[in-house]
């Protein structure tokens, strides 16, 4: 597992959740679910190719 994934997602983690605090704070709750859903879009995306290139080395491991 690389490092640099965690580093990655949780670095995506913290700034969404500085900003979602600062929108909910500064009354604007509609941007700040958006703000949340676009973190959460963006680290499945990230997941989603990190799942295909193992499911590469699998099917490179084992000849289909």
């Amino acid at each position: 597992m690389d490092m640099d994934l965690i580093f990655k997602v949780a670095g995506i983690g913290i700034v969404v959740a500085v900003l979602n605090q600062l929108l909910i704070r500064s009354g604007r709750d509609d941007q700040a679910m958006m703000t949340t859903l676009a973190g959460l879009v963006s680290v499945m995306m990230i997941m989603i190719t990190e799942i295909s290139k193992l499911f590469d080395a699998i099917r490179a491991a084992f000849g289909f």
